[in-house]
């Protein structure tokens, strides 16, 4: 038997998995993870392209999510685990597991983690027409979309616990 050639084409997605040429088989949880929302979102995780259409597992910490941003292609987001929240063309959406979210091309959309809720994980499967990366409404690409308390700053006072003062004797 021939060994599988490995693939050699370019993904749309930076650092993506290219599916084909003997790779037909994911675990998609151990895939390296990559930012699927650079500049509007905290969502990350491993992505496979194939020659038409991309998967990704993604991951939303909990509070965190999206601005308002669109792309080219038609999106197909499958909850997994956690609560999606936000808007999709104007109309809200709330959308727990076993909820599938469709995104028309190029319709302006936010999805955000659910503060009630334990972090999200996704199924986003995208047409190839770009990779998964879309683009901020608003034109800046000036960072991700933090509920109140859930930010980096939040995270880092978390961290420092205050010290307790000991008495010397």
């Amino acid at each position: 038997m021939a060994a599988a050639k490995k693939s050699t084409a370019k993904t749309k997605t930076e650092g993506a998995v290219r599916a084909g040429n003997g790779k037909y088989h994911f675990c998609m949880s151990k895939l390296k993870k990559v930012p699927a929302g650079t500049g509007y979102s905290t969502s990350h995780g491993g992505v496979v392209e194939g020659s038409r259409i991309l998967v990704g597992y993604i991951h939303k910490p909990r509070g965190t999510g999206s601005r308002m941003h669109q792309h080219n292609n038609e999106q197909l987001n499958y909850v997994l685990q956690g609560t999606l929240v936000g808007s999709v063309n104007g109309k809200r959406v709330v959308a727990p597991a076993g909820t599938l979210i469709y995104i028309p091309a190029n319709a302006p959309h936010n999805l955000i983690s659910s503060t009630k809720d334990e972090d999200v994980i996704f199924l986003a499967i995208k047409d190839l027409s770009q990779g998964i990366i879309g683009k901020a409404v608003d034109g800046t690409m000036s960072g991700p979309h933090y509920e109140k308390g859930f930010g980096p700053a939040a995270k880092a006072v978390k961290k420092k616990a205050p010290r307790r003062a000991t008495a010397r004797r």
